[in-house]
C-alpha cells in the first residue's frame, strides 16, 4: 500500500465488534496470513493468524478471523507489535473488512488454545478481522459513545512544546489523534524540544508500549506525507534530512521572480 492509502484507511477506521455471520473467504484468509508472515520475518515477532475466534468473545458478534498478536517479551516487541499490527489493521480497513484492536475482553485461555507459542513468548492482544455492514450496530454506537467520551485532542499529549508545531509535525500529531488504544486512553506523552519530536509512555513494560507503537506509525505516516522521512529510534523519531522532499522556498521564489 501507499503511504496515501495508509491514510485513507486511517480516516475511514472504526473498531467494528460486530460481523456478518459469513467467515472470511480463503483467498482473503491467505492475505492476512501472508500480512503476518511479512511481519514476523521483518520484525521478529510471532504473529498468529486464527480462521476463527469468535467463540473466545462473547460481546462481539458473528464469524470473525484474527490475528494473535504476540511477541518476545521486551518493550522494544511491544512497541513492535503495535507498530506492525495496526499495519495490518490498515491493509484490512483499506480493503473493506472491518477490524478492532481488543486487550482485555476476550477469553484469553480460548485463544491461548489456539496458539502453540515458544517459550518466553507472549501474546499481548487479538486483532479481529471480518466482514461488517456499513451501518455500527446499536451495541457498537453505545460502546463508542462510552470509550470516546473523554478524547484528548493532540495538544493535550505534550508535557513540552517549547514553540509552535510546524505544520508537518502538526498534521503527523492530527493522524495519532486517530490512533486505536486501549479504551481510548492515548496514553503516549509527546515533547517537541529543539526542534525534535520525542515520546514515551509512563509504563512501557505495559501494553501501553502497544499503543506507542500504534501512535509511532500514525505519526510516521502523516510526517511521510507531508514530506518528512523518518523512522523512530529509542522514543525519537529522527528525520532523515536526506530524504525531505520540500523544495527550499527561497528557490521557489527565485523561479517565480524569474518568470515575471
Amino acid at each position: 500500500m501507499t503511504n496515501a492509502e495508509y491514510i485513507e484507511a486511517i480516516e475511514s477506521r472504526c473498531s467494528r465488534r460486530s460481523y456478518k455471520s459469513i467467515p472470511l473467504d480463503k483467498d482473503t484468509a491467505n492475505i492476512v496470513k501472508d500480512m503476518v508472515s511479512y511481519v514476523n520475518k521483518k520484525a521478529g515477532l510471532n504473529f498468529v493468524f486464527i480462521d476463527d475466534a469468535s467463540s473466545a468473545f462473547t460481546i462481539f458478534t458473528g464469524k470473525f478471523a484474527a490475528v494473535a498478536v504476540c511477541g518476545p517479551d521486551t518493550i522494544e516487541a511491544r512497541e513492535a507489535c503495535g507498530f506492525y499490527g495496526e499495519t495490518i489493521v490498515l491493509q484490512c480497513t483499506y480493503h473493506g473488512l472491518g477490524t478492532c484492536w481488543v486487550s482485555g475482553t476476550y477469553n484469553e485461555n480460548k485463544i491461548l488454545e489456539m496458539l502453540t507459542l515458544p517459550k518466553k513468548v507472549r501474546l499481548y492482544a487479538v486483532i479481529t478481522i471480518g466482514f461488517t455492514r456499513p451501518k455500527k450496530s446499536a451495541l457498537e454506537n453505545i460502546m463508542y459513545k462510552a470509550t470516546h467520551k473523554n478524547s484528548k485532542p493532540f495538544q493535550k499529549m505534550f508535557e513540552v512544546c517549547d514553540k509552535k508545531l510546524p505544520e508537518h509535525y502538526e498534521y503527523a500529531m492530527k493522524l495519532v489523534e486517530k490512533a486505536p488504544s486501549a479504551v481510548n486512553r492515548r496514553p503516549v506523552k509527546f515533547k517537541y524540544e529543539n526542534d525534535e519530536i520525542s515520546a514515551s509512555v509512563d509504563e512501557p513494560y505495559s501494553d501501553k508500549s502497544l499503543d506507542f507503537g500504534i501512535a509511532q506509525l500514525h505519526f510516521q505516516l502523516g510526517a511521510s506525507a507531508k514530506g518528512i522521512k523518518g523512522k523512530w529510534e529509542n522514543g525519537i523519531f529522527v528525520a532523515d534530512n536526506q530524504r525531505i522532499l520540500k523544495f527550499p522556498k527561497k528557490n521557489i521564489d527565485k523561479e517565480e521572480n524569474n518568470h515575471e
